[in-house]
């Protein structure tokens, strides 16, 4: 038997155990390296909406791991991507994949931060409201000025950002929130409307009705109205146009002039009225057809329909008018 052997047997508690410290070693480099050039000091978003995958190559991108693969298994170990909080994360130390997961699923944000929840159906002056009482200094004309031309884009969800956050920065987040959740809608792409066309009519059915079936069903209406040429005459758009809802409008608001006003003027308004959620935008693809051209909502919300204006009226005396 050689000496060398000999040692090897004698020392073999002693070899495993080195060995197991080396490859300890390596696991703990793996689970808490960073990269060369880390963003100290940086803040870095996740969005709502994000898988684990697109989250860990954006912060690969950035620099932020180096290893993303490390940084998806700590997060699934740990509860999945759906325990994922989006925001806005302060890089205030260097840290690893592993740290960088613990914060992600519980949310340590490290920066001031507020909670902010977009209904579905909102328009922008009912964000405008909201907003100015959860934001520090509010700059109401500043965010008209951003957010009237992205009216419909603007993609309802709870998301949380520093009380003095830049409202150009939060509408990015909400549209690219939207560009993301759109994808998962494939019907879009076959369309033979516009994404213009269907969101400002997803915009009207979030309104209009609650259910994904009335949704639908509705949608089959409203379009083969506009194929008719005949007008919407939905009342929901006086939301935007004066704040008025279903129950509350009178003949004059019928006359109001008014592009949104479908009573007055056929065809789409020249716009979304709201931003509508995930479930009204596929509504607006998948319109159920049916032989119907009228529907009223009852003041309990159930829907009523019918097929020529005299059943139409015999319901708005039945369910409306009591």
């Amino acid at each position: 038997m050689t000496p060398i052997y000999e040692w090897l047997r004698i020392n073999k508690k002693i070899i495993f155990y080195i060995l197991a410290f080396v490859v300890l070693g390596f696991i703990y480099i793996f689970l808490h390296k960073t990269p060369r050039y880390f963003p100290l000091g940086q803040v870095i978003t996740v969005y709502p909406g994000e898988t684990l995958q697109e989250i860990s190559e954006s912060l690969y991108e950035q620099k932020v791991v180096s290893y993303p693969f490390i940084l998806r298994v700590h997060v699934v170990l740990l509860g999945g991507e759906k325990r994922v909080m989006a925001g806005d994360y302060l890089l205030d130390k260097t840290e690893g994949p592993a740290d960088l997961a613990n914060r992600l699923v519980s949310g340590k944000f490290k920066i001031e931060t507020v909670k902010i929840t977009i209904p579905e159906g909102w328009n922008v002056f009912q964000m405008a409201d909201y907003l100015a009482t959860v934001l520090t200094n509010f700059d109401r004309k500043a965010f008209f000025d951003l957010a009237k031309k992205n009216e419909g884009y603007l993609f309802p969800d709870t998301y949380f950002v520093s009380p003095t956050t830049d409202l150009s920065r939060l509408m990015d987040l909400m549209k690219e929130n939207f560009d993301r959740k759109i994808k998962n809608i494939i019907e879009i792409t076959g369309s033979k409307y516009s994404l213009n066309e269907i969101i400002t009519m997803a915009s009207i059915l979030e309104l209009e009705a609650k259910t994904a079936e009335s949704r639908r069903t509705i949608a089959g209406i409203l379009w083969k109205r506009l194929e008719l040429r005949m007008p919407l005459q939905v009342d929901s758009a006086f939301l935007y146009i004066n704040g008025k809802n279903t129950y509350e409008l009178t003949v004059n608001d019928l006359e109001i002039d008014s592009p949104y006003n479908t009573y007055k003027y056929r065809g789409l308004p020249p716009g979304p009225i709201g931003n509508p959620g995930s479930q009204a935008i596929k509504a607006a693809v998948t319109p159920i057809s049916t032989e119907y051209l009228y529907y009223i909502s009852s003041k309990s919300g159930d829907m009523h329909y019918a097929t020529t204006f005299e059943h139409h009226k015999k319901n708005i005396e039945l369910y409306l008018n009591k």
